[in-house]
């Protein structure tokens, strides 16, 4: 992979520099604050070299293993740790984004940072943990000093919540850390066992040592007085004069309200996940291993990680969220591997054999986005291997320690050394998982015409009839009479219909073979296996381009399916040289067969039928 060509691509699909507030990555995706949302061009995103999917409204881009290097290269695009402030947008009104999106992006954007510091402190104590189980004493310095390490990082939790915080609110992070750190001060903590007050209210006794929400509703306050006291204080002290006041306010309103009710809201919110484990029982483990595929698929299981670290923080152990991940993460590992066993498609096994190892060490994405989701037959397994494996998890009750992503290297999360049989159950559960899913997947796997376009990056079409040619590309679906272009308008080329596309990724309206491609790649011939010959013409008069803005992705005489992405087009830059960019898909065999069905006038997405064809009924005299 080109990690700079593919940073620029995705750079200029979401809008350009100038759109970009914020992004950061996480194991699998880039993940994007935009100053504007609507800016972003998803069907573009979708078609760059290295992008595996798209998901959201504020656009997280599924790159995979890759994502670390892509990160990298967007940072050199955009400038090393650039933090830009909300752009304007003089092209038109801002797209309104809801407030579920709104919440999910600030969730991620402030736990997503924490899990390296989290994870790597808390696999650390695990394999200490391992040690002491096989003699180690837990009284050795040597022990006692690394174990300080987790301790330390859970302990200190509220000051690592005050930067993410403070960093996804684009306010003074140490500014941030100073209002938090009064709430862990020895002398303070002290003053609040005994009973004090400020103001002459009582300041209530509670312990914020590794509590997460306090200190995100104490940075908020901040954030919101330090961009008003910024406005209204003359610059001369300003430098001074804002923190000092915002701090004046903050802390107090913290010790008083704001650190109470964050420290029973994360109380309430752990409380009733754990109410639903503790009502559904072992039951709840596989109806969430099997929820995961799905909420993952959309990002929606990242909503899960406040309440991980703040169990984790708070009792020291996690037993829902994490087994069922393990049994999931396991069960797309084996089922991506019995699908590298059985295919005989190579791009498909070398897809299946990347996602599989990936999976094995936490990282489904890869599986999710390059066979799973799109591929029932191997969905059914994930999820037959996924319920087996979470199954024995919630029966035997293993518990997390560790906030990490479940996998063969982060085994030791579940390692308690009071209780050895936890781990050797949670090895148990892995090990049904992979094996359900991967003997469903070799059983149920086929390369048949869905898998095969799978493995090329594309969806299962549904709901289409023999016969049916689909649209192409997403948008307008015209009348030939309309086309601005007497060939096409006087069907002199054949019947069909016209699309003013809304994105430039070209895809086959029909199962066939290509039997023309022009060398400008403006244009290409379809024969389908019931002889249907079809032209798809990109733009009116483009061959004048010479091949300019486009880019084809198969060669002639190949074989494709429905779906399958032909060619790709530049669609703005033809505009500007000055072409329309209207796309006709006609019948150039009409005289053999009938063209009925042909909708108009309507908004179509690729893969929705726009019309029929049928070869002609012989009648007396006439052949078909």
């Amino acid at each position: 992979m080109d990690y700079k060509k593919t940073a620029a691509d995705i750079l200029g699909a979401v809008g350009g520099p100038a759109n970009v507030t914020h992004v950061e990555h996480c194991s699998t995706r880039l993940r994007f604050t935009l100053a504007d949302p609507g800016k972003a061009d998803q069907a573009r995103l979708k078609a760059v070299p290295g992008v595996m999917g798209v998901v959201g409204a504020q656009p997280q881009v599924v790159i995979g293993n890759d994502v670390v290097e892509v990160h990298e290269a967007l940072n050199d695009l955009l400038g090393t740790g650039r933090l830009a402030a909300p752009a304007a947008n003089p092209g038109g009104p801002v797209t309104k984004v809801s407030w579920g999106a709104k919440l999910l992006d600030f969730i991620v954007g402030v736990f997503q940072p924490l899990i390296p510091a989290i994870a790597g402190a808390g696999v650390l104590k695990s394999m200490m943990l391992l040690l002491a189980m096989f003699g180690l004493s837990r009284q050795d310095p040597t022990f006692t000093t690394l174990v300080a390490i987790s301790d330390a990082t859970f302990y200190f939790l509220p000051l690592l919540v005050a930067v993410t915080t403070a960093t996804k609110l684009n306010s003074n992070r140490l500014v941030a850390i100073a209002a938090v750190s009064v709430l862990l001060l020895p002398s303070m903590t002290a003053a609040m066992a005994k009973g004090t007050s400020v103001f002459g209210i009582p300041i209530p006794n509670i312990n914020y040592a590794s509590q997460v929400f306090p200190a995100i509703l104490s940075v908020l306050l901040l954030g919101s007085l330090e961009r008003v006291l910024t406005k209204v204080t003359p610059k001369p002290i300003r430098i001074f004069f804002v923190p000092m006041i915002a701090l004046l306010i903050t802390v107090p309103a913290t010790l008083l309200f704001l650190g109470p009710l964050g420290f029973w809201a994360g109380t309430y919110f752990t409380t009733g996940v754990l109410w639903v484990y503790s009502t559904l029982g072992w039951v709840a483990l596989p109806l969430l291993a099997i929820a995961l595929p799905f909420i993952i698929s959309v990002g929606m299981h990242k909503a899960f990680i406040p309440y991980v670290v703040n169990q984790l923080s708070t009792a020291g152990y996690e037993s829902l969220y994490n087994p069922a991940s393990l049994a999931h993460n396991i069960a797309e590992s084996g089922a991506s591997f019995a699908v590298a066993l059985r295919t005989k498609d190579t791009e498909m096994r070398s897809t299946a054999v990347s996602a599989g190892i990936s999976a094995l060490f936490g990282i489904t994405e890869p599986a999710l986005y390059g066979i799973t989701i799109q591929n029932k037959r191997a969905l059914w397994s994930v999820l037959t291997g996924a319920v087996a494996g979470a199954t024995w998890l919630g029966i035997t009750q293993v518990t997390s320690y560790v906030a990490v992503g479940p996998g063969l290297a982060s085994m030791s999360m579940f390692i308690n050394p009071d209780d050895p049989r936890n781990i050797i159950n949670a090895i148990l559960g892995a090990v049904i998982a992979f094996g359900a899913a991967f003997v469903a997947s070799f059983f149920l796997w086929s390369d048949a015409a869905s898998a095969t376009l799978k493995a090329r990056g594309v969806a299962p079409l549904e709901n289409v009839l023999p016969g049916d040619v689909l649209s192409p590309v997403d948008g307008e679906v015209v009348a030939l009479t309309d086309v601005p272009d007497k060939v096409f308008a006087g069907g002199l080329l054949g019947q069909g219909c016209a699309v003013r596309p809304a994105s430039g990724e070209f895809r086959s309206p029909v199962a066939g073979r290509v039997s023309m491609l022009f060398d400008t790649h403006h244009a290409l011939g379809l024969t389908t296996d019931e002889g249907v010959e079809l032209l798809l013409h990109v733009g009116l008069d483009t061959v004048r381009l010479g091949g300019k803005h486009f880019a084809v992705h198969v060669s002639k005489d190949d074989r494709v399916e429905a779906g399958q992405l032909l060619l790709t087009a530049d669609l703005v830059a033809i505009t500007a040289a000055g072409f329309d960019t209207t796309t006709p898909l006609v019948v150039t065999n009409a005289r053999d067969v009938e063209v009925t069905g042909v909708a108009t006038g309507a908004m179509a997405k690729h893969g929705d039928p726009l019309f029929h064809v049928a070869k002609k009924v012989a009648t007396s005299g006439s052949v078909s």
